[in-house]
């Protein structure tokens, strides 16, 4: 049977933990604005020519938590991302959507997972129709050690509140059978959450959105290998000035996504870049500085070696917006997300591994043109179902 003989036309409802942060007000207003200008934005989307029939993009409703007390509008204000017009247009609709504010208390792990479901079963009654997503934007957080051994009893009585609180999201859209999207450096997709998501039958993307100098890096560095290029160095600097940057000035807090950023160059390239100094030679440095908002600047410098080990060196800058490149990679996942819940799809979703820096999943692709191959070959079998 194919999806489209048992699956109607529907809405989408984004549910944003963290939504009041630079990329979920962008996605807000982004949702919005697709109602009002949809040719001027489709183009971004990379699933713009998929699911249009079944996922209309003027019927995406969005709602979330978030621990900031002000409105949507001033948050947007204050996160610097929109141009003045596009916040002036789409203010009012920003003040419309539905932010719980979790109580600050020191609730553990299930009391929280019972609370979110509850706030999950009041937005599902608000819109009946729509067909929910879970996003994880929570700021980066650190890991508790030792939790991939502990099963979710322990991991209930084990993990202390407000550690992790990515994991109470993530348990209670599995839980409410909502597929659930970390965009997040924080992990997650610990055994107990995935399994739970196997048993559930609920699909789960991540880690870690791959937006910028990181997507640019996996692309240059497998057209290196592609030419027996040997990269003996890398050192990345990245300076942003919005509240991710500050966050990230915490050492504990910035170790996941530091080690997504790293990681992940070493298994593109199949070997340890440094491997010849007997230390790593790929180096990552974020720096926050305020005056540049979301406006991220990178810089990166690569050392390579050619034949006869003669060195040469590429020098790249981008200057880009965090979350401006961000916000239609999060509604493109939210897409897919919602299709593939009605495809059978249940625990992590390597396929998707195009979308971010630390792909999880079995055998989840790491190196740029595997994660266009297995993404197509996703395509392809989505369509077989809607034929």
């Amino acid at each position: 049977m194919t999806i489209a003989a048992h699956f109607e036309p529907r809405g989408m409802l984004v549910l944003v933990a963290g939504i009041k942060g630079a990329i979920g007000t962008t996605l807000a207003a982004l949702v919005e604005a697709l109602r009002h200008e949809p040719g001027a934005l489709l183009p971004h989307l990379t699933t713009a020519d998929l699911f249009t029939d079944l996922l209309p993009t003027d019927r995406i409703r969005v709602a979330g938590w978030d621990t900031v007390s002000e409105e949507m509008s001033q948050c947007a204000l204050r996160n610097r991302v929109l141009p003045e017009a596009v916040e002036r247009r789409y203010e009012a609709a920003l003040e419309k959507v539905p932010v719980v504010c979790p109580e600050a208390d020191a609730a553990g792990l299930a009391q929280q997972v019972e609370r979110i479901l509850a706030d999950i079963d009041g937005f599902r009654r608000r819109w009946p129709d729509s067909l929910p997503v879970m996003v994880n934007l929570l700021p980066a957080a650190a890991s508790p050690s030792g939790i991939d051994d502990l099963d979710l009893g322990r991991v209930y009585s084990e993990v202390p509140a407000g550690v992790l609180p990515d994991l109470a999201y993530a348990v209670a859209a599995i839980r409410a059978g909502i597929p659930f999207v970390n965009f997040t450096p924080n992990r997650v997709e610990i055994p107990a959450v995935t399994s739970l998501a196997e048993e559930n039958g609920v699909p789960m993307a991540g880690r870690d959105g791959k937006t910028g100098q990181t997507y640019f890096k996996i692309v240059l560095a497998e057209a290196l290998k592609a030419r027996g290029l040997y990269v003996d160095g890398w050192y990345s600097l990245n300076i942003l000035g919005n509240e991710d940057g500050r966050n990230l000035m915490d050492p504990a807090r910035a170790q996941g996504k530091l080690a997504n950023k790293t990681d992940i160059l070493d298994r593109v390239l199949g070997y340890a870049v440094g491997e010849r100094y007997g230390h790593p030679t790929h180096r990552v440095r974020i720096e926050y500085y305020p005056p540049r908002g979301d406006a991220k600047e990178a810089w990166d410098v690569v050392d390579f070696l050619g034949v006869f080990g003669l060195p040469m060196s590429i020098r790249f800058n981008l200057q880009g917006r965090d979350s401006i490149l961000a916000a239609p990679m999060v509604l493109d996942l939210v897409r897919w997300m919602t299709v593939l819940a009605a495809l059978g799809k249940k625990g992590p979703v390597p396929e998707l591994g195009f979308f971010f820096k630390t792909p999880v999943g079995p055998a989840a692709p790491q190196r740029f043109t595997e994660q266009l191959a297995a993404l197509d070959k996703l395509k392809a079998e989505v369509a077989a179902r809607l034929t």
